[in-house]
């Protein structure tokens, strides 16, 4: 059984995480199944006590499994085909994340977030990039707002590295095949674009036999457009998801991608305050 796991908070944010998560897996071609999972961070003395059948309650309690009630109900009215399931844990949020993935090996973590202040602020706290950059699973963050699943058009931040694929490969299991993918390249170090335009359509290629998408086109940002300073580079990356009309986004997190090197750069905050479409940060294991 695939599963993909959604941490809850019972806000506005996580409701849209859940709208979109539903319409994925009504919109996949193979049985997904979501788990909702909270995970109570505080007084988390007093949620082990009751657990245990000890005199100690919590009120947080009760009332964190009466909004999961409503809102696996409210998930039965809107999308009877949908099964979920529910999780309750105790702790720190990347903590329990890690142990809950490390057991299963689920499709994604979805994640809501705030919209404008992109995944600086995803509604599970200060702990989210830990999740991001260290779970074993992916993490797709679904901003506020992007509570309609699209997958026309998919974005991959393009490097050329191996990497990339098996990133493509996570997103066609999560997905399903049938959209467009569009390269997004930023030409940092101002190559000449036959070099590049060259490098394109080998890469293309490769991409195509490992994969077997086949509707792909790609679009090169320069830097130098950008007045050469290292933070725009985000502005070039989200000019180019407008330019582009993308759906999702799709970012890998291995040493040498491209998010890696912009988190070197100490851009990623404002890259992230920029994010205004759902993310997925692929899990990769490809050599560098």
């Amino acid at each position: 059984m695939k599963k993909i796991l959604i941490p809850v908070d019972f806000s506005e944010y996580s409701q849209c995480a859940v709208d979109y998560a539903c319409q994925l897996t009504l919109a996949h071609n193979d049985a997904q199944e979501l788990e909702l999972v909270h995970v109570f961070t505080n007084q988390s003395n007093l949620y082990v006590n009751r657990e245990y059948g000890t005199t100690l309650k919590d009120p947080q309690v009760e009332v964190a499994k009466a909004e999961m009630e409503k809102l696996k109900e409210v998930i039965r009215i809107k999308y009877p085909q949908v099964r979920c399931q529910e999780l309750f844990k105790s702790g720190n949020l990347y903590e329990e994340v890690s142990k809950v993935t490390a057991e299963f090996q689920y499709d994604a973590v979805v994640m809501g977030t705030k919209g404008t202040s992109g995944l600086e602020a995803l509604f599970l706290g200060s702990n989210t990039y830990d999740v991001i950059l260290n779970t074993k699973t992916p993490v797709l963050g679904v901003p506020k707002g992007s509570d309609v699943f699209k997958k026309e058009r998919i974005g991959l931040l393009c490097n050329f590295k191996p990497a990339e694929i098996e990133a493509l490969q996570q997103a066609i299991q999560l997905f399903g095949n049938g959209f467009e993918l569009i390269l997004i390249h930023v030409n940092k170090d101002d190559r000449d674009i036959k070099l590049i335009d060259e490098q394109f359509k080998s890469w293309i290629a490769e991409i195509i036999t490992s994969t077997g998408i086949d509707d792909i086109s790609y679009t090169v940002k320069s830097q130098a457009l950008y007045n050469r300073a290292v933070e725009n580079i985000s502005h070039a990356i989200n000019n180019a998801l407008i330019d582009e009309q993308i759906d999702i986004m799709l970012v890998t997190k291995s040493r040498k991608s491209f998010f890696r090197q912009i988190l070197g750069e100490n851009i990623v905050r404002k890259l992230a305050y920029q994010m205004t479409i759902p993310t997925l940060f692929a899990r990769v294991h490809a050599k560098e």
